[in-house]
């Protein structure tokens, strides 16, 4: 059997290195490149049936060059992009140039070898026809990996015809998302009609949805078009889906199944031709369990599910979006406002129940009422008091970092100082066992083997 071909490309050489114990292996043939212009000579030159590389190679040509590259030279290969600060941009236009994946740093080794191994599976297949790249949207900020994930998840979705269920709090961004998806998709050029199906009563809102005909309720004086029609050839959104009664989602389920709306009070059907993507912060597998609402339209509904992290799960997106608002309403308030770092510190350890809704809001009210910067006294008390709180009740106990400590050096101890095994134990890379160790003032002996002594420095 020929051995498989693979090429590593980054910029620092001791993280090629990493990736080649990842991912190499009997029947496996590995090279790599540190420079892009050593890359695309490569490319050009030689076959490889995997082609593993960082996006921010610090040249003129990035990742997605050498992505290109591939594509046009030996379309069978595959393309892994690798980035530490990923952006639904890079995302989408990795998707659209046919990438076959796009991680994030630090490695997850488990996930580098399951996507290393489908890749070169899909190496030997017919190339996908690349999709021209589009218009990218704006107002998505995040670089966390559960951020990363949801861009990967609007750049497949968006040009999919299958509907779009997204799920997450309250406040989390779920109408940007569904922009997201629309904008970057074949129906851009169309509308985009958004309703909140918890916002109106249900006679009201079957009226919005498919629309009617003059007299057919008090009130009724003309005919109306729905948003089904209204976006013929675009998109509708479809907030708080969870919201609508049982006898709604009869209606809605015909609308996917047969693609055609019957407006209030008329005896004709109408043909439609919309995506839908609907949006929910209700538990829709409990609704379903307890009879709230349909399986089966929850089935049609549920193609592609994107979820959206609660903001406290990605905690060091924080301060982008702090730097965003506060941008935005200095602007809006024609002077400008900065922000203290002890301030930025307490916004980034409060909960926030309300997601990015309510961090937006308070950034607003904080800008209002600014004299020319923000500190820890301009917060408000709940956001103040939440840290406070955390200190009493946890008072004594070590700090995650103490923990981490004392964690690695465990390990450490475990492995008998083996820097490999210690990462593989870990589930990171051995760049990031590096950093970690710097960090904790651990001393990584450079001979350290089976048998070495892992010391504090």
């Amino acid at each position: 059997m020929t051995a498989k071909r693979i090429l590593i490309v980054d910029d620092d050489r001791e993280t090629c290195r990493l990736i080649a114990e990842l991912v190499g292996g009997p029947g496996r043939t590995l090279e790599d490149a540190t420079t892009p212009r050593q890359a695309l000579d490569r490319i050009r030159d030689q076959r490889f049936d995997l082609v593993i590389s960082d996006i921010n190679l610090n040249a003129a040509e990035s990742g997605l060059d050498i992505l290109k590259a591939v594509k046009a030279h030996q379309p069978p290969a595959q393309v892994v992009l690798i980035s530490a600060f990923g952006t639904l941009d890079t995302a989408i236009a990795a998707v659209r140039a046919g990438a076959f994946d796009y991680i994030s740093k630090p490695f997850n080794i488990s996930e580098v070898k399951a996507t290393v191994e489908r890749a070169l599976n899909r190496s030997a297949e017919p190339p996908a026809t690349p999709v021209a790249e589009t218009r990218h949207p704006a107002g998505i900020i995040g670089r966390s990996a559960g951020m990363l994930t949801v861009y990967k998840q609007i750049a497949y979705a968006a040009d999919s015809w299958a509907p779009v269920l997204i799920t997450g709090e309250s406040g989390t961004g779920k109408e940007l998302i569904a922009r997201a998806i629309h904008r970057n998709s074949r129906r851009a050029s169309r509308p985009f009609v958004a309703v909140n199906c918890g916002a109106l009563v249900e006679t009201l809102l079957e009226s919005e949805l498919f629309g009617h005909v003059r007299g057919s309720f008090t009130g009724a004086v003309s005919d109306h078009k729905g948003v089904f029609e209204q976006a013929h050839g675009g998109s509708v959104f479809l907030d708080e889906i969870g919201d609508t009664t049982p006898a709604l989602q009869v209606k809605l389920l015909r609308v996917l199944q047969e693609a055609e709306v019957r407006p209030v009070g008329s005896t004709r059907t109408v043909r439609v031709d919309a995506r839908v993507i609907a949006a929910t912060n209700v538990d829709l597998d409990r609704a379903v369990a307890e009879h709230r609402f349909r399986q089966d339209l929850y089935y049609r509904l549920s193609v592609i599910v994107i979820h959206l992290p609660p903001l406290r799960d990605r905690r060091g997106d924080i301060p982008l979006l702090i730097d965003q608002f506060l941008r935005a309403s200095s602007v809006r308030s024609g002077r400008t406002v900065a922000i203290s770092p002890g301030a930025v510190n307490a916004l980034v350890n409060y909960e926030w129940p309300g997601n990015v809704r309510e961090l937006e809001n308070t950034i607003e009210r904080l800008v209002v009422f600014s004299r020319g910067e923000i500190d820890v006294g301009d917060l408000p008390p709940a956001v103040v008091a939440a840290p406070t709180l955390r200190e009493q009740l946890f008072d004594g106990l070590p700090t995650l970092d103490e923990l981490e400590r004392r964690y690695l050096l465990h390990v450490l101890q475990e492995v008998g100082g083996n820097r490999s095994r210690a990462a593989e134990t870990l589930g990171i890379d051995r760049r990031t066992l590096y950093r970690m160790a710097e960090r904790f003032g651990i001393d990584l002996k450079e001979d350290a083997g089976a048998g070495s002594v892992v010391r504090d420095a």
